[in-house]
């Protein structure tokens, strides 16, 4: 077979999972352009661009702000081990599968780990930090997941940074499936350094994780005793090259970067209050639907993320099974379960290009095609009724 017919064969999936989502066909085309170098004066300007563009999207001044050549977990990792040198102390809020890999690479790092276990399903509250911060004796960093991918829960990041901000500890956030979708608020927040990831509610392939960080942050990055345990993610050498110097570090992914000033584009283009709002009005629809179905949330309705939906499935239906031929069927994507939730959920995705209303009701009308025939008792047309309702008209749509 070759390659022309291997292309033409692949399937058009309606991404419905927790990342990635469905690009645009701007983005898409934005990734085809003809390469640049990575020290072409076009390229330095679509550069200059983007680290605007994502000062907007995180709501920060921020002058070291720019997108590290790997996926969201080189975001996170690039933010602690920047941070933190051997003997730290680093309080890791656990409330999910992304906090979990914090505390692996903090002690990676050499620093010690005041972990705040939280139940999966629950958000990080801030009597939690409160908690961890009278274990830790000198804690450098504080660091929290917004909107943790493996649970669906979102952390009140507004009512954390006070309790943060008074221990005198920096503040790390990880925005990787909240950026874009809901709001993310850098600077009135008092994150010292956020990171994400292209593929969620951004709408561009993954593999780049934009990150900020705030002076604060950079006077402590500079004024480290020790070289970052990373040569690749060593900041103080990536920001001459983000910055006036241009000094050659390594060869950016030069087509990445062209597909994720399109995506941002876009994500400011349509305003991010307006963005903010159809993920929330997707996220009705869609929980109305699947409860006329007989799924059950994990998460209590307030803590809820709009854009990543964890539900347990109805009575005696077996997840794997009706997920494959979800698609198999109907070539339409959710995931599964991580850690002790695997077997147990699904997680039902409605992140940036792929939160319609158009995708809502396709997947709830697959769902009353498909749950009868797994054991499920299924009223005909209930399901799409619940999603329309939450709707009110279809002027509300998006």
């Amino acid at each position: 077979m070759d390659s022309s017919t291997i292309a033409s064969d692949y399937p058009r999936r309606l991404l419905l999972g927790p990342g990635p989502s469905n690009a645009h066909p701007r983005v898409l085309a934005a990734l085809a352009r003809p390469l640049l170098g990575h020290l072409d004066p076009l390229f330095v300007e679509l550069m200059e661009e983007t680290k605007s563009l994502l000062r907007t999207v995180f709501a920060t001044a921020n002058a070291l702000t720019f997108p590290i050549s790997g996926t969201g977990s080189a975001g996170m990792e690039a933010c602690l081990v920047n941070l933190l040198e051997e003997g730290d102390e680093a309080v890791i809020a656990v409330n999910g599968e992304f906090g979990r890999r914090m505390t692996d690479i903090v002690e990676r790092a050499g620093a010690t780990v005041v972990a705040v276990e939280v139940p999966w399903g629950r958000p990080v509250l801030p009597d939690d930090v409160k908690s961890g911060l009278a274990r830790a004796t000198r804690p450098k960093l504080v660091a929290v997941v917004h909107a943790e991918t493996s649970t669906g829960a979102s952390s009140p990041i507004a009512e954390i940074a006070p309790v943060v901000r008074d221990s005198g500890a920096l503040f790390v956030v990880d925005s990787v499936t909240s950026l874009a979708g809901m709001p993310v608020r850098v600077d009135e927040w008092g994150i010292d350094a956020c990171y994400s990831g292209t593929q969620k509610c951004l709408s561009c392939p993954p593999g780049l994780s934009p990150v900020t960080f705030s002076p604060r942050a950079l006077e402590s990055i500079r004024g480290r005793k020790s070289k970052v345990r990373s040569w690749y993610l060593d900041v103080t050498m990536i920001e001459r090259y983000w910055g006036a110097e241009r000094v050659y570090h390594h060869t950016a992914p030069i087509s990445m970067n062209f597909a994720l000033a399109e995506a941002l584009r876009m994500v400011v283009e349509e305003g991010l209050d307006a963005r903010f709002a159809r993920h929330r009005a997707n996220h009705r629809a869609l929980a109305a639907g699947l409860e006329a179905l007989g799924f059950g949330f994990v998460v209590d309705a307030p803590y809820r993320l709009p854009m990543l939906n964890a539900v347990t499935l109805p009575a005696g239906v077996e997840e794997a099974p009706l997920r494959r031929r979800l698609l198999d069927d109907f070539s339409i994507e959710v995931g599964g379960g991580l850690g002790p939730f695997r077997g147990k959920i699904w997680r039902i995705g409605l992140m940036g290009e792929s939160c319609r209303a158009a995708n809502v009701l396709a997947l709830l009308g697959a769902l009353e095609d498909m749950l009868p025939a797994a054991g499920a008792s299924v009223e005909p047309g209930r399901a799409i009724a619940a999603a329309e309702a939450a709707y009110g008209t279809v002027a509300g749509r998006e």
